[in-house]
């Protein structure tokens, strides 16, 4: 068990991360914007449970590996990337698609799929990986034993507080398309505007972002 104090430490450093906008905001602002207030909770939802192995994989052991590992750690990066740019891509092409759902209100697609997609690209966030294999044994108290388990509470930690903003924001950029979303046309603008997010996000975390 992590210790009270440990614990606090822990969640007043991980506010000061979460609540300061990143990808993981923009993430969540696009597909707010493209999708609507369903989908953009949904990919946050599925973007926190990609978290989960992450955190798994770090308590354990692996994450270190991945994160020393530079042609590991380059694959994890260029592969999240290139899936964030192909869902912006996927929200421009389909923008008028978006129009007529936000119009009739019919879903767009499957809540598995919003789900599906929102964890790929939590799961290959290289910076994510990093930060927990940096930060996490910081926090953990030696003396008190199961050193696993207490990197996962800290893990769970850190899940709790990213739903709970990332949904935050998912709620206002949504609220924002309900306002703008009496015309046709500017939902059109408005999804596009969310894929080129997406698209200029993966670009950014393609090139930028090294892992030293």
């Amino acid at each position: 068990m992590v210790p009270l104090e440990n614990a606090f430490a822990f969640t007043l450093a991980a506010l000061v991360l979460i609540v300061i906008p990143g990808p993981s905001v923009l993430f969540t602002i696009g597909r707010a914007l493209a999708l609507g207030r369903i989908g953009g909770l949904l990919s946050v939802l599925g973007n926190a449970l990609g978290l989960l192995p992450i955190i798994a994989a770090v308590a354990f052991g692996i994450g270190g590996i991945v994160a020393e590992s530079v042609v590991l750690f380059t694959i994890v990066k260029v592969v999240g990337a290139l899936y964030l740019m192909y869902l912006g891509i996927q929200a421009i092409r389909h923008r008028r698609d978006a129009a007529t759902t936000a119009a009739d209100g019919a879903p767009a697609r499957s809540v598995w799929r919003q789900l599906g997609e929102g964890f790929i690209v939590g799961v290959t966030n290289p910076k994510t990986i990093a930060f927990f294999v940096a930060v996490l044994p910081q926090f953990v108290d030696l003396r008190a034993g199961a050193v696993p388990m207490q990197m996962m509470q800290l893990g769970l930690i850190f899940f709790v507080l990213a739903l709970l903003s990332d949904g935050a924001w998912a709620l206002v950029a949504a609220g924002a398309r309900s306002w703008f979303g009496r015309s046709p046309n500017r939902i059109q603008n408005l999804t596009a505007t969310g894929g080129g997010l997406m698209i200029g996000l993966g670009g950014i975390l393609l090139f930028t972002g090294n892992k030293h």
